[in-house]
């Protein structure tokens, strides 16, 4: 009877405002707040400027820097994209290195290598020139673009083989070129299995922008820091970046679900409005698009031109000749380009690399002194460490959100929504910063070590992550299953426990692999509180060298390398072990 009473809407309701009105009346009256907020910091000029224009200027070049590097991926994730699925063994090859390189290695130490170290490759004339250009914007755009583009590629190459292989050897069949083919029936249907995905890599892509901080690139992120450490007003400053994080995380949803809508194959009678809107805001694509199908069919070749004449077949053979050509130089370029790498390599100071190998892998570790965590365990140990404890701690985290997020109960389900959004709606970096400096500090009177307050972070933000993992899961189960079970008289918890998560966690294995990962790739950017791993590690050897950015940041890239592409290994191991009947699409 109670559970049923609870099944009411306005019970639900009612629930969830009272512990709203708990929560306000508990900040507000209990707990010792002690800030004064002060707003008129962004629309007042003070002795230090006006920060209202600061965090403006900061926004413009976020933007500037998120539109550019997206055209950059896009660009790059279907050129090495449809390169994965090419039969010429070596572009398939220099596609693969390309995608495994920079999916498996930190955005962070990317931008530090592009920074730091291509530089050293150039002529000193031409390096002062390159700096007199702008060159940290330009390395932080062309850097996320191509980190971006890595995983693009893979969506990419996923959404053409999600077609059907019999719909390919059909359009060839029916005299189809690979033009045609690729043009009016793969790339159609391929773009609306993948547009979901790919919002969601323009989403990461915006916020991934937060880590041109680093290199000195004056984004939104830094805009927030500089008002900080001229006026001290911790909360307004982190807050007017969350919020505005958040709007452009919503903007780019929105859109992305508009483009979604569009793509959607349905009925004219069932036409929703979201879907007119669609096509309002579309409709000088549409226009632009059927002028150029029309001058296509005008000036298409008669029945009577397609007989194979003389010069017809010269002119096969030419192409024949002069495809021949194309990889041959390609593999003369491809050569070239591997002879140039190993000279590379073979001028590296391998006892620079040696000497300070044991300070990349464990740091100080056992004769760190008392204010380093852990006799001054760091470097590659220390960033593994964190990943195992944050990804353990937010599986849990995840489980119980997850769960929470498809129950019907609106005073769990939208609270765990809440969580979910929030968090991702956030650059993982600003979650950092609001854990170490504002909750576990301020809020809960925490003085706990830069590499536990890193930890909770990391461990709350992929918490979210995997809460949406877990959802997916969960719905992909049969609801027959779960009628069957209520049936059978099993309360929501024993379903959940006998029947429904054994069968979604075998589908989140490979998600849940990918997302440690993520987690032990990620643990770059507690770099920016002062935790010794790996990155921060590297940073401050090459700080200490000077003349070696090449040889460190390459044996960075190096160890985060073999350790993420082992477990991706895995990854895709799982993945054909769950889906044995996937088939690989040659084009």
């Amino acid at each position: 009877m109670i559970k049923r009473y609870f099944e009411k809407i306005w019970v639900q309701n009612l629930m969830l405002l009272t512990m709203i009105s708990a929560l306000a009346y508990y900040f507000t009256f209990i707990f010792e707040f002690k800030y004064d907020f002060d707003w008129a910091v962004f629309f007042v000029e003070g002795q230090y400027g006006h920060m209202g224009n600061l965090m403006i200027t900061g926004l413009n070049s976020t933007l500037t820097i998120t539109l550019y590097s997206s055209v950059i991926a896009l660009v790059f994730g279907t050129i090495f994209g449809l390169a994965r699925l090419s039969s010429f063994k070596p572009v398939y090859w220099l596609a693969t290195c390309y995608v495994e390189l920079f999916r498996n290695t930190p955005l962070l130490i990317q931008l530090f290598f592009w920074n730091f170290a291509l530089p050293y490759a150039f002529p000193e004339e031409l390096r002062f020139k390159l700096f007199e250009m702008d060159f940290e914007f330009w390395c932080a755009t062309i850097g996320c673009g191509i980190f971006t583009g890595a995983f693009m590629a893979e969506i990419i190459r996923a959404g053409i083989q999600s077609i059907p292989k019999g719909l390919l050897e059909a359009s060839y069949s029916s005299g189809l070129s690979f033009t045609q083919t690729l043009r009016k029936i793969i790339l159609p249907l391929a773009f609306r299995e993948i547009i979901p995905p790919l919002g969601s890599e323009f989403l990461n892509n915006m916020k991934n922008t937060s880590l041109a901080m680093t290199i000195g690139v004056t984004e939104l992120f830094w805009s927030m820091q500089e008002v900080l450490s001229l006026t001290y007003r911790t909360f307004e400053s982190f807050i007017a970046a969350t919020a505005i994080y958040l709007l452009l995380s919503l903007i780019i949803a929105c859109f992305m679900n508009i483009v979604n809508e569009r793509l959607k194959i349905m009925p004219r009678d069932r036409v929703t409005v979201l879907r007119r809107i669609a096509d309002m805001l579309f409709l000088p694509v549409d226009i632009i698009g059927r002028g150029v199908e029309y001058l296509l069919w005008y000036f298409r070749r008669s029945p009577e031109q397609k007989t194979v004449s003389p010069i017809t077949r010269f002119f096969k053979s030419s192409m024949r000749t002069f495809t021949l050509g194309l990889k041959v130089l390609f593999i003369a370029l491809l050569g070239y380009l591997l002879y140039m790498l190993g000279s590379a390599l073979m001028g590296f100071n391998y006892e620079v690399i040696w000497a300070n190998l044991p300070a990349l892998l464990i740091w100080r570790f056992p004769n760190g002194d008392s204010s380093e965590f852990f006799m001054g365990l760091g470097g590659l140990s220390g960033s593994l460490l964190m990943a195992i404890i944050s990804i353990t701690g937010s599986f849990f985290i995840g489980l119980l959100i997850g769960m929470g997020r498809t129950a019907k109960n609106n005073a769990i389900k939208i609270p765990c929504t809440l969580y979910i959004e929030l968090v991702r709606g956030v650059p993982l970096v600003l979650v950092i910063l609001w854990f170490y400096q504002v909750i576990l500090d301020f809020v809960f009177k925490l003085e706990i070590h830069a590499f536990w307050a890193g930890t909770i972070a990391l461990t709350f933000f992929f918490g979210a992550y995997i809460a949406e993992t877990v959802r997916g899961g969960i719905n992909n189960i049969p609801p027959g299953q779960v009628e069957a079970a209520k049936a059978s008289g099993l309360s929501y918890f024993q379903t959940m426990r006998k029947i429904i998560l054994p069968q979604a966690l075998k589908q989140m294995l490979p998600a849940l692999v990918g997302m440690f990962i993520a987690a032990f790739k990620d643990t770059a950017l507690v770099y920016i509180i002062g935790v010794m791993d790996l990155t921060r590690a590297a940073y401050a050897i090459n700080n200490r060298t000077m003349i070696f950015p090449f040889e460190i940041y390459t044996t960075v890239i190096v160890l985060y390398f073999i350790f993420s592409y082992v477990m991706s290994l895995y990854a895709k191991r799982l993945e054909r072990r769950l889906s044995p009947e996937n088939v690989r699409i040659e084009m």
